[in-house]
């Protein structure tokens, strides 16, 4: 049986008071509740986003992922960012038929559409909702593009579909892949697959037929940025096509959780990468501002891109979003 795992959460800044648990924590065990949202499209006017409409079936994600920019999205429900974010999770049972209604309407352009702008859109209770597959299969019968971002095995399911998605209209994956270290995967990512199995997804995927790539989202200064070349040389081994990155987002109670998992975790490196990110922030944690969310600034960050550049420049990738 596995150790229960604790409960922790940083205090919800929506709330006008937290209480403290007297005693030891209870178990923290998953909860599905059911979202009845009366629609699906998530419209983007971040100048920063590069698409305009995104799906989201669920809200909480089991991968866990302590550097997650969406775990304050579940403070707006009276929840904790930390472990309620990861095991009380929000399902949309109506997800495909709420696309489907969408793309019927005669203001429908047939824009891409991101699965998922949010949270995983393959974590595990999808292999039992279907709901992903069921939006997808939506995209199909109306020809619309689409492109998924996921770090879930759960997607070779549907490797079919997206073939035949990315022939009669367009779609793409990405996988999520920011470390080469499985121990450093283990302690930031610990309810997501491993990076064997991510990379041999992809080169599933690409054999289906599905235009894939690799996301080294988030770049975080001191603990991922040297595995850069490595990262994208076996993306490339395996059959993706383009490739994106992203600067370390710490908006609200994200820090809170990330810096936790990091010194329980990593405590040995937390200190320089703790000081690697103010040095690529200009001595903040973080910046929300339009057009500096997803990129730093300073000699260090400099560094970081002139590496990107190099590597995505001698390996070819012919789509570079980041």
């Amino acid at each position: 049986m596995p150790e229960p795992k604790r409960i922790w959460n940083p205090p919800n800044p929506y709330l006008t008071e937290h209480r403290e648990l007297l005693g030891e924590p209870p178990p923290a065990e998953l909860e599905v509740y059911e979202d009845r949202s009366k629609s699906i499209l998530s419209r983007n006017d971040s100048p920063d986003i590069g698409f305009r409409w995104s799906v989201n079936p669920y809200r909480g994600c089991f991968h866990a992922c302590g550097y997650c920019f969406a775990r304050p999205t579940h403070e707006y429900f009276g929840l904790g960012a930390g472990t309620d974010f990861e095991r009380k999770i929000f399902v949309k049972p109506r997800a495909p038929q709420l696309l489907e209604q969408a793309f019927r309407r005669p203001s429908w352009k047939g824009e891409l559409v991101v699965f998922s702008g949010v949270t995983d859109c393959y974590q595990p209770l999808e292999a039992a909702w279907k709901l992903t597959r069921g939006c997808l299969e939506a995209c199909l019968a109306f020809r619309n593009p689409a492109a998924l971002i996921t770090k879930s095995l759960l997607i070779r399911r549907d490797a079919a579909l997206l073939a035949a998605l990315a022939r009669q209209a367009q779609a793409s994956v990405a996988l999520s892949i920011p470390f080469l270290d499985e121990d450093v995967a283990r302690a930031m990512e610990p309810g997501a697959p491993t990076i064997r199995r991510r990379f041999e997804t992809m080169e599933l995927l690409a054999k289906a037929g599905v235009p894939v790539g690799i996301g080294v989202a988030p770049v975080i200064p001191g603990l991922n940025d040297e595995a850069i070349p490595g990262l994208l040389q076996e993306a490339k081994r395996r059959g993706a096509q383009f490739a994106f990155h992203t600067l370390l987002r710490l908006p609200g109670s994200v820090k809170a959780v990330f810096f936790r998992r990091l010194w329980e975790q990593l405590p040995l490196r937390a200190a320089k990468v703790e000081h690697r990110i103010r040095e690529s922030r200009a001595g903040q944690l973080y910046d929300s501002r339009f057009g500096h969310r997803h990129h730093g600034e300073g000699a260090y960050w400099d560094s970081i891109e002139q590496l990107w550049r190099l590597w995505t420049r001698r390996l070819g990738f012919d789509r570079d979003s980041g």
